[in-house]
């Protein structure tokens, strides 16, 4: 069984390609991408919650890291030239294309805010572009709602990006799914994890071959 990191080791692991040329049939590096910034956000709780459900689901399969937008501290996009041409300038730009490129799928893990994702989270997104295709993406979306619209609205996103966003989704509901400050899914959520996992698993074998081109 693989533990999952944090942002703080991506420079350690980090060295992989954009595309990976890893044997199909070996472990896949997931990274859970904690898609909200705010201070007192719960994101973080849910996106180790999901890494770990995941690494006890599928064992030696995968490698997961988790990735805090907030450890990356990315500002608005601030690159002279479009994502698309790949001419990072900002040290900030590289380490995050670093990141995302040594990961052969992703499960995004955020909340809804006025009925989308939260603007950090599309910030990241568009700060790179060619790193994030022909992998797969599972995602996690918590709210009042679960999270729905959200997920719907990322869903928009990511398939602009080449990202195959897997049918199951996650969503964690407010209340019910929590404790005070704290995180207390549900049982059957832990369920629907290990079917994303499933799904991303597959998925970024399936692409393996698109990737490594």
């Amino acid at each position: 069984m693989r533990p999952a990191t944090d942002d703080r080791e991506v420079r350690a692991v980090g060295n992989r390609p954009s595309h990976p040329e890893a044997p199909s049939d070996g472990p896949l590096r997931i990274g859970v991408i904690v898609g909200s910034t705010r201070p007192g956000r719960r994101a973080p709780a849910v996106a180790h919650w999901t890494a770990q459900v995941a690494i006890q689901h599928l064992g030696e399969a995968v490698e997961v890291q988790v990735l805090d937008l907030a450890r990356f501290a990315l500002p608005l996009l601030d690159e002279n030239v479009p994502a698309a041409l790949g001419e990072y300038e900002r040290p900030h730009t590289r380490r995050w294309a670093q990141a995302v490129g040594a990961c052969d799928g992703f499960v995004f893990v955020t909340p809804e805010y006025n009925h989308s994702l939260p603007a950090a989270l599309k910030n990241a997104l568009d700060f790179v572009y060619a790193e994030w295709h022909n992998k797969a993406a599972g995602i996690v979306g918590y709210g009042v709602d679960g999270g729905v619209r959200a997920v719907e609205h990322l869903r928009q996103v990511l398939a602009e990006l080449q990202v195959a966003d897997v049918r199951t989704a996650v969503t964690l509901v407010l209340p019910e799914d929590f404790t005070g400050d704290g995180l207390s899914p549900r049982a059957f959520q832990a369920e629907r994890v290990r079917r994303v996992a499933d799904e991303v698993l597959t998925w970024s074998r399936a692409l393996h071959s698109l990737r490594a081109r």
